[in-house]
């Protein structure tokens, strides 16, 4: 005898409208709708302006770039709560829609930390600052587990330990789409075996965990380079709406059959997840504002400089190129080094025979170029953000993420190879 989830709806559905003869029918039902519908009218005006001025000063591109996607996740999380809401026999499928965005914001707030990272190079040598990472353990519960910071694999190993989110979260979402089409995911019954839903969640909780470590090591790592840009009160920003969705759900589903009754139209689970979704709607307000304090556009206001054009900050925002970009180099690093590659084992230090030359900590991290002088808020009308003179352009101009490429080696009358490169050529000079 086959398995059958059971329905988490009603067979008999409300029939009237929400404006009944001229009046307004005023439920408990449509009471919450009203209030979910306001709060996320609220959440998507405070959210506006704090994403408008980000772009009316767009002085630093490949921060705020991250910084809008990050600030995006509120009114996301609230107009899909309040649809989830308003058509709550539907629950389920916007609720994996919605989830999915939280590995956006992840893998966001890495490339974040790394900028932050990388502009702490400015005005000294660049190329002492991976030397400066001793090998230490890593955070609990591997503390028994030391690494070194300039073997050639780690840097890559913790992008991917992040980004892999943004490939699997999605990908789940999807699956468990086309599951609930199928009826066989059956959310309801979440340990039970013989539905899609235990298996999903098994993975979505391993690929999350791994991604929350990265971050986790990633500032053990540079706790001191991230000094005065508040590094937690922005991961808590994001990481707080998470834990808040999810605990909620737990506590709603739990009061199913003890607090929680059915009625008419609604059952258990349908009044659960309505709730669920309502209280969402009403914290995203809140969090849109701690988000606006997280990440203050005044940090990128420049006296007496000209406002930027609001379209590019908004593209870039939605372009995921520097994502892709870091996922196939990374991929293709992890190729060469099962394939033997000797720049893909050892350390990345220069002068080791098979290995490339030196990175200095911004190319160890991915990132390429000269690093950018800190904003002088001092020299009225200047440019913000310079780089060598310049600022520092978008992704779509200079990717300053660059992907992984094998180096190039050259055969010596020894029958030794070296890597050559500018920073190789510097050092033998001097």
């Amino acid at each position: 005898m086959g398995h059958v989830c059971p329905s988490d709806n009603k067979d008999i559905t409300d029939q009237s409208s929400f404006w009944d003869s001229g009046n307004i029918n005023w439920d408990p039902h449509r009471i919450g709708w009203a209030i979910a519908g306001g709060c996320s009218l609220l959440t998507v005006i405070f959210t506006t302006i704090s994403v408008l001025q980000h772009c009316r000063n767009y002085r630093v591109p490949n921060e705020q770039r991250q910084i809008i996607r990050i600030l995006y996740m509120p009114p996301v999380y609230a107009i899909i709560s309040f649809f989830s809401y308003r058509f709550f026999r539907d629950y389920t499928y916007y609720e994996l829609i919605e989830v999915a965005y939280e590995a956006v914001t992840i893998s966001a707030f890495l490339l974040l930390l790394i900028e932050y990272v990388a502009a702490t190079a400015a005005g000294h040598n660049a190329e002492t600052a991976i030397e400066r990472k001793n090998k230490r353990p890593l955070p609990f519960p591997l503390c028994f587990w030391r690494y070194r910071p300039t073997k050639a694999y780690f840097m890559y190993t913790l992008k991917w330990s992040v980004l892999q989110y943004v490939i699997f979260r999605p990908l789940i979402s999807i699956i468990g789409i086309v599951c609930q089409h199928f009826n066989v995911l059956c959310s309801s019954a979440s340990f039970s075996p013989f539905f899609a839903n235990v298996y999903l969640e098994a993975v979505d909780f391993v690929s999350i965990s791994v991604a929350l470590y990265g971050l986790i090591v990633f500032y053990a790592l540079t706790s001191e380079e991230l000094k005065g840009k508040r590094p937690l009160a922005k991961f808590l920003a994001i990481k707080l709406i998470v834990m808040a969705t999810f605990y909620q759900s737990f506590v709603f589903s739990a009061l199913e059959g003890r607090v929680i009754k059915a009625s008419l139209y609604w059952t258990e689970t349908n009044i659960a997840d309505g709730l669920t979704a309502l209280t969402i709607c009403i914290e995203m307000v809140f969090f849109s504002l701690f988000m606006w304090w997280a990440y203050p556009p005044s940090e990128y206001k420049v006296k007496g400089a000209p406002a930027t054009s609001i379209w590019r900050p908004l593209w870039d925002s939605i372009n995921y190129t520097d994502f892709v970009i870091e996922i196939i180099g990374s991929f293709r690093f992890f190729v060469d080094y099962v394939r033997g590659k000797p720049h893909a084992h050892g350390n990345r230090i220069a002068g080791a025979p098979g290995a490339p030359a030196k990175l200095d900590f911004g190319e160890a991290f991915g990132v390429s170029g000269a690093y950018s002088k800190p904003i002088d808020r001092d020299v009225g009308g200047e440019s913000a953000l310079v780089n060598n003179g310049r600022m520092r352009a978008s992704y779509d101009e200079d990717i300053r993420l660059a992907p992984y490429e094998a180096p190039r080696y050259r055969q010596e009358a020894s029958e030794d190879t070296s890597y050559s490169s500018p920073t190789r050529e510097h050092q033998v000079r001097r």
